[in-house]
């Protein structure tokens, strides 16, 4: 069964140093000018831009708004700290607004976004040793979560329950997942091993907890308690994303190799999609039935359609 995949062709931003301001936090708005008459003038419909990313590493999907949020991981946290953002994009590919939490940096924290995941109204992002959380309607801030005390050095992937419960994986040592509750305190879920540089999390359809590697091609299940329920495989190792459908389908994107794993429930996996460079942290838009491939420092999204 062969598959479509749309690769959009994007511009790269020049990163520039962040300028401290002082005022309330504002999200962005969808593209447009101030034109001569000093009006605001949004960009016309038979307009379409592709770009706005820096080092998109996740991907989530929004489907109240039908629009896809693409974390930008930005420069290294070294060079510039505070630096990334997200962008809002159409299902399409297009560029709805180019820096919707970012554009400006008046009570923003956000140095070195990976993970993301939406429940509830509620955006959770993973952001090096903290989880930090925007209202999904407005973009503001909300609470920020840190797991420095319990031994987070990069959390990756993330995941979160119904009730808002977090889980997040810490890919370099100690290579771990992380429980937060909603309260905010965190505490070990998995220590080491089956997880070898543990990467994405995704939560099924029961509330278990679905964990990938990069050190290997394990598709792991846990249960809430811990306990290890099952383990498929991808078709290729060096996995980064994975995501969990309505009807238990997985998919998983290998970040090393290129290749886009199908998981069906009792079946083994199958590759739909390869060639495809640094694939990321995927996400599926349920809308369009769609998977959104972020392609880390190619700063580009990648679009498969399933059938």
């Amino acid at each position: 069964m062969s598959f479509r995949t749309i690769f959009s062709v994007l511009a790269i931003a020049a990163s520039s140093a962040v300028v401290a301001q002082t005022g309330s936090f504002q999200a962005g708005e969808p593209l447009g000018t101030v034109n001569q008459a000093g009006q605001a003038t949004p960009m016309s419909s038979n307009v379409k831009v592709f770009g706005s990313f820096r080092f998109a590493e996740s991907c989530t999907f929004d489907p109240e708004r039908n629009l896809i949020l693409a974390m930008n991981a930005g420069v290294s946290e070294d060079m510039q700290p505070n630096d990334g953002y997200v962008s809002l994009i159409n299902p399409d590919g297009s560029v709805h607004t180019a820096k919707w939490i970012g554009n400006d940096r008046n009570g923003l924290t956000l140095n070195h976004p990976l993970g993301s995941a939406i429940r509830n109204g509620v955006l959770y992002v993973a952001d090096m040793d903290h989880v930090r959380t925007f209202d999904l309607a407005s973009g503001q801030p909300l609470e920020a979560f840190s797991v420095a005390e319990a031994g987070a050095s990069m959390l990756n992937g993330i995941g979160v329950t119904e009730d808002g419960t977090i889980y997040a994986s810490n890919t370099r040592d100690p290579q771990r997942v992380y429980r937060i509750t909603a309260d905010g305190d965190a505490s070990v879920f998995i220590d080491g091993s089956p997880l070898m540089a543990p990467n994405g999390v995704a939560i099924d359809n029961d509330g278990n907890i679905v964990v990938i590697n990069i050190g290997n091609n394990h598709v792991m299940t846990f249960a809430p308690s811990g306990e290890l329920l099952q383990t498929e495989y991808a078709v290729e190792a060096g996995n980064d994303g994975v995501i969990v459908t309505e009807d238990g389908t997985k998919y998983v994107s290998s970040v090393r190799f290129g290749s886009i794993s199908r998981i069906r429930p009792g079946e083994e996996a199958e590759v739909i999609a390869q060639g495809i460079p640094s694939a990321a942290s995927i996400c599926y838009d349920s809308v369009q039935n769609q998977i959104i491939i972020p392609m880390n420092n190619n700063n580009a999204l990648g679009i498969l359609p399933l059938d």
